[in-house]
């Protein structure tokens, strides 16, 4: 499974149906993501703009910042937003051992509990790519696997940062995850886009929310 693109197909989120891909509600919510944190200069950014506009999100974290940055990580959850598991060492499922694999999630999942007194159990695949064993037992272990129903593309540099705005303000519907990335590479496009598109979704009667 290879899923960059900016907004995910209906088929596929019918084939992959053990995947979650949106979060269908009759409240107009949309649920924002970030992935690859908690890096001190970039993640406490967010956080401080979340703070400003009074709202909460989703934080997918690499076990090996969580033990680089506990002190962000800790922020995360003191400021009310939800964390979950994306590997110790952004694996590509793809290219990695299952047994490894999954030796590399619970190794994440350990720094995860150091810090949290309850165990989110969400889990994003590093670059979307999972292999089919390795969500079986990722599953299994009582976890909700979370894809994401817009992709913004803040990491890739060839984009400008009004395109990636677009990504995001054109296909966001209710129910839509989207995804961010709280790291070095996806500052720029991530500072310009993130607060002018809180400000549109917000002007379009969306509510903000976490998933759980």
């Amino acid at each position: 499974m290879n899923f960059n693109w900016v907004k995910t197909n209906k088929w596929i989120k019918i084939i992959f149906n053990n995947l979650v891909w949106e979060i269908p509600n009759s409240d107009k919510k949309i649920y924002l993501t970030f992935d690859d944190g908690p890096i001190p200069e970039v993640t406490e950014w967010v956080l401080d703009l979340l703070k400003s506009e009074e709202i909460k999100a989703t934080f997918f974290c690499i076990g090996d910042n969580i033990q680089k940055h506990p002190e962000v990580y800790k922020r995360i959850l003191v400021e009310g937003h939800q964390t979950g598991n994306h590997t110790f060492n952004h694996l590509n499922g793809w290219k990695t051992n299952t047994n490894y694999y999954i030796d590399n999630f619970k190794l994440c999942e350990t720094e995860h509990l150091k810090l949290n007194t309850e165990n989110s159990f969400l889990f994003r695949p590093p670059y979307g790519k999972i292999k089919s064993s390795q969500s079986k037992i990722i599953r299994q272990l009582g976890y909700k696997i979370i894809m994401w129903d817009v992709l913004s593309y803040d990491f890739d540099a060839t984009i400008s940062v009004e395109k990636c705005l677009e990504n995001v303000i054109s296909n966001t519907e209710q129910g839509s995850i989207i995804v961010f990335h709280d790291s070095l590479k996806a500052e720029k496009n991530l500072k310009y886009a993130l607060p002018k598109a809180i400000q549109i979704l917000k002007n379009k009667g969306f509510v903000f929310d976490v998933i759980s």
